[in-house]
């Protein structure tokens, strides 16, 4: 397997995030490990949904709760608008994972990931991009 560059320790102290928990360091690997099980058998170029359901079901076999596409409410000015976050797949009530499938990501594709982690009062999260020739080049950790 190979290794996806991440923040590193020192990088996150001194940007002044508290390193994650070794629960959450092992979701996320499980989760890196799932994408490239899905890579590996299906490779490039599908629909976002058929990657959805096969990560899904690899987070089930490596023993993950996860929830797919989570609607979750916004609230702005005090009022609570139902038509909120669309989250892909929430694993663990802990990591949110925005799934593409596209020929390459983008600034906003980032934004939305940062966004939603800010929104869903969550610290990490995974853009997972699965149109790509080596999947170590489609994902992408972020902290908050």
């Amino acid at each position: 397997m190979e290794t996806i560059k991440t923040i590193g320790l020192e990088e996150i102290i001194n940007k002044g995030y508290k390193p994650l928990t070794e629960f959450e360091e092992e979701v996320a690997r499980k989760i890196v490990n799932a994408a490239y099980k899905v890579h590996s058998q299906l490779g490039p170029g599908l629909l976002e949904k058929i990657y959805e359901v096969c990560f899904c079901y690899e987070l089930s076999k490596a023993g993950l709760n996860f929830k797919s596409q989570v609607k979750l409410p916004i609230i702005y000015d005090t009022i609570t608008f139902s038509e909120g976050l669309n989250l892909d797949v929430l694993v663990e009530d802990l990591v949110i994972c925005e799934l593409k499938s596209v020929k390459e990501t983008t600034s906003v594709d980032d934004a939305q990931l940062l966004s939603h982690l800010r929104l869903a009062k969550k610290r990490l999260g995974f853009l997972i991009n699965f149109n790509v020739t080596r999947i170590k080049e489609g994902i992408f950790r972020k902290i908050l």
